[in-house]
């Protein structure tokens, strides 16, 4: 087996709740409050079906093939040329998406705080250190996550505390006042970050407690859930309309925070939290395109590709478009829709056809 580490159920739980929503809470409020207005915090509801749906056919996939990733068991449902293909292209994908969280994570950096920082810097220096983490395996990505992911949601909510004094929640009336409609338009972004608990089919093979991974999947997602609804919320009692004016309404959000005259403009604080959050996703996506692609070459181990898919990575950030508007506007509208047919779309195809297949040799 190319992986070695082995993880329990609650760690890759652990693992995913950042993977999902370290981006989604910077962007997916201004993006959502756009079709949903003041519906925006319904969106999140909505969305999360489309989860649920796609964690539970990873796992009964899974099920069918115990100890393969999608990469693997692809070839048995479709057979070696066409599951190669499946394969390579899934890599590809997976490829660009973190390039695409590369440069979500350089763009809020440089835009917020180090203005004058060139982006190879911000992007070379995490794509190193995730490099490292991603070498070190597993169990190295799962603790690091275990050590700091609880401290930065104590801390989130605490300061989620502070700023109670300032929100107004009669901006979320008219409750529905247009109807479901909008809410169920401003669902497309945030399903696209719900679809991405389908990373599981990686993690599966090498958990200790494989029967808690449906359990700890649905956990995931129902905080992810109550994360995104309370962070629309939030933003929406603070700015009301003006939300969708805002590219980081949860960063603009910080600047409310004042308690006893003491703690005052925690900016920096919110950023090194989030930073925390956002190098867990990376290490996520970098080590699933690293091990995929261990897989896919049948390679006997996967640390020797880890430094040159970390460069490929970088390029792929770059590539993903010219001004953070242009990528703004890309994660609103196709990003939803090339992710739905990778992480929902294409498994349960897979699932269909594994089903047939098994009936067909009963």
């Amino acid at each position: 087996m190319i992986e070695k580490g082995k993880i329990s159920a609650f760690q890759m739980s652990i693992l995913m709740y950042p993977a999902i929503i370290a981006t989604g809470i910077l962007i997916i409020p201004s993006i959502t409050a756009q079709e949903a207005g003041r519906d925006l915090w319904v969106s999140p509801i909505f969305a999360s079906s489309l989860g649920f749906l796609t964690a539970y056919i990873a796992i009964k996939l899974h099920q069918h093939y115990p100890g393969k990733s999608v990469i693997q068991y692809s070839q048995d449902i479709l057979g070696t040329f066409l599951g190669k293909i499946i394969g390579l292209l899934y890599i590809f994908f997976i490829l660009h998406s973190n390039g695409i969280i590369f440069r979500e994570y350089s763009e809020f950096i440089i835009g917020v705080f180090l203005l004058d920082t060139p982006p190879s810097l911000i992007l070379g220096s995490m794509a190193i250190v995730c490099a490292f983490a991603v070498r070190g395996g597993l169990e190295v990505i799962a603790r690091t996550a275990q050590i700091f992911i609880p401290i930065v949601i104590f801390l989130i909510v605490g300061m989620a505390g502070l700023i109670a004094k300032d929100l107004n929640p009669e901006y979320i009336l008219p409750f529905l006042g247009e109807g479901i409609a909008p809410s169920l338009k401003g669902a497309k972004a945030p399903a696209a970050w719900f679809i991405q608990i389908f990373h599981i089919s990686f993690f599966l093979p090498f958990l200790t407690n494989r029967d808690d991974g449906m359990k700890w999947s649905m956990i995931t997602l129902i905080f992810v859930v109550l994360t995104l609804v309370t962070t629309n919320l939030m933003a929406l009692f603070l700015f009301g309309d003006y939300v969708t004016g805002l590219l980081y309404p949860v960063m603009s959000a910080s600047r409310y925070i004042s308690a006893a005259g003491f703690f005052e403009n925690l900016e920096s604080v919110v950023m090194a939290l989030w930073v925390v959050g956002a190098f867990v996703k990376i290490c996520v996506f970098y080590y699933v395109t690293v091990l995929a692609t261990a897989q896919w070459l049948n390679l006997s181990e996967y640390k020797a590709i880890a430094l040159p898919i970390g460069f490929i990575t970088v390029l792929f950030a770059y590539w993903s478009g010219r001004t953070f508007i242009e990528l703004k506007d890309f994660l609103a509208m196709p990003v939803p829709i090339y992710l739905f047919t990778f992480y929902t779309v294409i498994p349960i195809l897979l699932f269909v056809l594994s089903l047939i297949k098994k009936k067909r040799k009963g």
